[in-house]
């Protein structure tokens, strides 16, 4: 199992940015895939993710304002798209895979990207 972010960057606060999870080595239509992000000296927190059969859900209602994961069965990708960006969004992003569904244990979920960087100025 191979998953690839790709799409992050240095942005200004109040951007919008998509992030890319590019996946391999998997039945795509079997496996949902989680947005996480983490922070220097912060613990990893999940930030949104989608489901085998396409349903976007959230760990915290902190994160259903400006984050979306979307998936696109053609690409093998999920999407992470957050909009208003704040300083505080300075995290690495990951995206990871789990069988079928949004588990609220993170360790569900199984196969994990090497992260991609997003960092936020004001």
């Amino acid at each position: 199992v191979q998953l690839v972010e790709s799409g992050g960057g240095l942005v200004q606060a109040g951007e919008s940015l998509r992030l890319s999870c590019a996946a391999s080595g998997l039945s795509f239509g079997a496996y949902a895939i989680g947005w996480f992000r983490q922070a220097p000296g912060k613990e990893r927190e999940g930030v949104s993710c989608v489901t085998s059969n396409g349903k976007t859900t959230y760990w915290a209602d902190s994160m259903k304002d400006r984050f979306t994961a979307v998936r696109d069965s053609a690409s093998r990708t999920v999407f992470l798209e957050i909009d208003k960006l704040k300083p505080e969004d300075t995290a690495v992003y990951f995206c990871a895979a789990a069988n079928r569904w949004c588990y609220s244990n993170y360790g569900a979920f199984d196969d994990w990207g090497q992260g991609t960087q997003v960092t936020v100025s004001s």
